[in-house]
């Protein structure tokens, strides 16, 4: 191996941001970046950077098998990338990218494949489904189910996709949901009762390396209220699990994880689990083929291990190192455009104030740089993160910080608070009971 890499990270969101902070702490590695949007938090780590949509194939080989890249390594950010096949093209083309094929990211990108998959391979923790191609078929099925069901298109919808029927919606606004949108694949679900986690791996030669569980916010406003967002915050406590869990049900979780990577041999780059932890233990909410946003906010800050490293060791078929984390506590809130997600306000210029987040970290995320300033797109414009020995002191840092937010931009500013997690372990506590 060469002292220096090259390294190529696809993508210009918060996620994107952590992986080129974490990619740029080692000074073996000199980042290179493509993505749609210029992304000021990544093209300051950057050599070079350039402006190219995530899904365009050909012109990201070119970029990365071209001067000044010429790329030894490439890591993905978004999954629309590796739906298109990005990982395909450039490791044909020589540059090995930590990130799973076009086919294997289909555990991701395409939920019926996804049940079908766990149901088939006996991964454990699989809810009871059904996949339709008709509209009307699925909602004779809505019509006749005794219980709630979560209602999901098979497709990619950016996390903002799902209906959940007794939660979000009736069973006739799931219905219409459906008709007005007319998706050419339909997965219907059992509702899982209980508390969503996340648990992150880094995978590569049939191994698998966890990460501390995170809890994920995707409701758009405080008290878990309003509309399916992309995710607006999470938090993760100083040990493996999360304050209303155990070590064992975070074990368990971990080998429905290796349940998974066992029945995809080939699999590589980061596979995400998304649980609900119900009466009955971890269950499979879904699965994604790369980092969360935010989550991957809270895990790569925290992580002491060379990601270099573990590319690396991907790459030449060795042994995954094992994970070294600082044993901090981490609490991430997004500050968003008025009206997302439903009507956010796209082309606002704002202004974002550094050096008022002190402590915290600050992550860039569906901004765009121009040269007369700073302005929104349609997702989540930055995020920052607390960092300390408690969660509670985490989420102060991360308080502090979003002065940094300019008018024109909302905050759920719940996420991380005592009086939260204290509803996740009262409401778990009942579950138990039940």
């Amino acid at each position: 191996m060469s002292n220096t890499e090259s390294v190529l990270l696809i993508g210009g969101g918060g996620r994107e941001h952590a992986i080129a902070q974490a990619l740029t702490v080692d000074s073996r590695c000199t980042l290179y970046a493509c993505a749609g949007n210029r992304n000021p938090g990544i093209t300051a780590l950057t050599a070079d950077f350039e402006s190219i949509p995530a899904t365009s194939v050909d012109a990201i080989v070119e970029y990365a098998t071209t001067d000044p890249v010429n790329a030894d390594l490439a890591i993905i950010g978004p999954e629309s990338a590796l739906e298109a096949g990005v990982t395909d093209a450039l490791d044909a083309a020589g540059v090995y990218t930590f990130g799973p094929t076009a086919e294997a990211a289909r555990i991701e990108t395409d939920k019926a494949f996804q049940r079908q998959f766990m149901q088939s391979k006996s991964i454990p923790g699989c809810p009871e489904f059904a996949v339709f191609e008709e509209t009307a078929a699925a909602c004779e099925y809505i019509d006749a189910a005794e219980n709630d069901l979560a209602v999901k298109p098979a497709g990619l919808t950016g996390g903002k996709g799902v209906r959940v029927i007794g939660d979000q919606v009736t069973q006739s606004e799931a219905k219409s949901y459906l008709r007005e949108n007319e998706y050419e694949q339909i997965v219907l679900e059992e509702r899982l009762v209980g508390e969503e986690f996340t648990v992150q791996a880094f995978v590569a030669n049939g191994e698998v390396r966890t990460t501390p569980a995170i809890q994920d916010h995707k409701r758009a406003y405080e008290g878990d209220t309003g509309p399916n967002t992309g995710g607006m915050g999470s938090y993760s406590d100083t040990t493996q699990a999360l304050p209303f869990m155990n070590d064992k049900e975070y074990a368990d979780a971990v080998e429905i994880l290796e349940a998974t990577v066992s029945a995809l041999p080939n699999y590589k780059g980061v596979l995400y689990g998304q649980f609900m932890l119900t009466s009955d233990g971890p269950r499979v909410i879904e699965f994604n083929a790369r980092f969360g946003d935010p989550e991957a906010m809270n895990t790569l800050p925290i992580l002491e291990t060379s990601l270099l490293d573990i590319m690396r060791a991907a790459q030449h078929n060795e042994s995954l190192p094992p994970l070294s984390f600082s044993n901090q506590a981490t609490v991430c809130k997004y500050a968003v455009p008025e009206g997302y997600p439903t009507d956010p306000q796209c082309g606002t210029r704002i202004t974002v104030d550094e050096e008022s987040v002190e402590s915290a970290q600050i992550y860039y995320a569906s901004v765009d740089a121009r040269e007369d300033g700073l302005y929104t797109t349609t997702s989540r414009a930055f995020a920052v993160v607390g960092i300390a020995d408690s969660i509670a002191t985490a989420e102060s840092q991360a308080e502090t910080a979003l002065s940094a937010a300019d008018d024109g931009l909302r905050i759920r500013h719940d996420i991380g608070t005592q009086s939260l997690l204290q509803r996740r372990i009262d409401h778990m506590s009942v579950i138990r009971e039940e």
